[in-house]
């Protein structure tokens, strides 16, 4: 791997108030990512260390104010820091709804939400809504037009064979401006029309081989995405 295709993070990038921070996307480590607007604060994979890193850059009110989290995929580098991001919510004693967005049939979330429930059932105070997306349908939040979107992620068996798990990306637009973010995926026609004009195309390129891009994408396959957008970070770039 040619190490000056490895991303610096973290990643940032601004048009007027609209505003992305990719923290890291490193895979089986973290993903974790915050779009805010003047009006709109959301966390999209919350990954390893996103707590960690919101604190960095947020006041505890500010944090209190994340409205959505987006969720591409089960796997842990997309949601290992979930709990905390929750736990700390009720230790700060959030009041208002939290909306967690995530593809139909992802079990971790499930799995996660449960757990969390069974644990602090009588110390939280806000509720959680769990939204399963079952379609593409667009939705407007505080100002920003969300379009969910299937893409083709894939994970060994235990017979080696690779098999779909639910996955999505998605594309939020807001004030005339645009970010696409494709998760984890293979090649998919679904990103290469929704990056397709975008002001900021994410895609990922964690695929090291041709023989690898069944489960994702290589650079080159990444980068030719990348450039129908005005601008892209690849993203997920393995490290070694």
């Amino acid at each position: 791997m040619n190490k000056n295709k490895l991303p610096k993070y973290p990643l940032i990038w601004q048009k007027d108030d609209f505003f992305i921070k990719i923290y890291c996307s490193i895979p089986n480590i973290a993903t974790g990512i915050v779009i805010t607007t003047d009006k709109a604060k959301f966390v999209v994979d919350p990954g390893d260390g996103i707590l960690r890193d919101l604190n960095k850059d947020y006041s505890k009110k500010e944090i209190l104010e994340i409205s959505d989290i987006f969720i591409s995929h089960g796997h842990h580098d997309h949601l290992g820091g979930l709990w905390s991001l929750l736990t700390y919510l009720s230790v700060m004693k959030r009041k208002k709804p939290l909306n967690i967005y995530y593809p139909k049939g992802c079990p971790e979330i499930q799995s996660i939400y449960s757990a969390f429930i069974s644990v602090y059932s009588k110390e939280i105070e806000y509720p959680i809504n769990l939204i399963n997306i079952t379609d593409q349908k667009g939705f407007a939040l505080d100002g920003v037009q969300v379009t969910p979107f299937k893409v083709n992620h894939r994970e060994p068996n235990e017979f080696g064979k690779a098999v779909e798990v639910p996955s999505l990306g998605y594309r939020f637009d807001y004030d005339g401006k645009s970010i696409c973010y494709g998760g984890d995926t293979a090649y998919t026609e679904n990103l290469v029309k929704m990056a397709k004009g975008a002001d900021l195309a994410i895609i990922e390129a964690g695929a090291l081989t041709d023989e690898e891009a069944e489960l994702h994408m290589t650079i080159e396959q990444a980068s030719k995405i990348g450039e129908t957008a005005e601008e892209y970070f690849l993203v997920h770039v393995p490290e070694n």
